[in-house]
């Protein structure tokens, strides 16, 4: 499994992921960048993402949905703040409904997800901030922890595919 390490720290509002990948940063990045292949690897199994619009660069916006065994959808998006092929990518990641219009009632996170070479793979460092303590609390009660392992160990078998 690719994730090694998870940390959320109610003190500083973060939620940290780690994973490893016997792929180059390039490979890890292109999951990202492609949005046919950041559809096997956004929404943990059960909850396989659709990406509706895709637009990788500062200011562009990503939108997708989730869709649930029972065929219920859930909407989300993205508001690209920063890019560093192959190295970074910075967002704002948020709840919508279908239309993909922000959920006010739930949380905003901005994330910075970093991908260094380390051993002949790469080491993905995912990092999540939230508003408040409050909210990063309500993401955990979610179960986003197990939801976002589980998207991310996905990686590997979309890498040896």
């Amino acid at each position: 499994m690719p994730v090694t390490d998870v940390r959320h720290d109610l003190d500083n509002l973060t939620l940290t992921i780690t994973a490893d990948f016997a792929a180059p940063v390039a490979r890890i990045w292109q999951l990202y960048a492609d949005p046919r292949q950041l559809e096997k690897v956004w929404g943990p199994p059960t909850y396989p993402a659709t990406v509706v619009e895709h637009d990788l660069r500062p200011g562009g916006r990503v939108t997708y949905f989730m869709t649930g065994p029972e065929g219920d959808k859930h909407a989300g998006y993205w508001l690209v703040t920063a890019v560093d092929e192959p190295s970074s990518l910075s967002f704002d990641d948020g709840f919508a409904d279908l239309d993909f219009n922000p959920s006010p009632t739930m949380p905003v996170s901005k994330n910075v997800y970093t991908f260094t070479a380390r051993d002949g793979g790469t080491r993905a460092t995912y990092v999540s901030t939230y508003e408040s303590a409050e909210q990063l609390q309500q993401v955990l009660d979610m179960g986003i922890v197990e939801g976002a392992s589980l998207a991310i160990n996905q990686i590997d078998e979309l890498l040896a595919a």
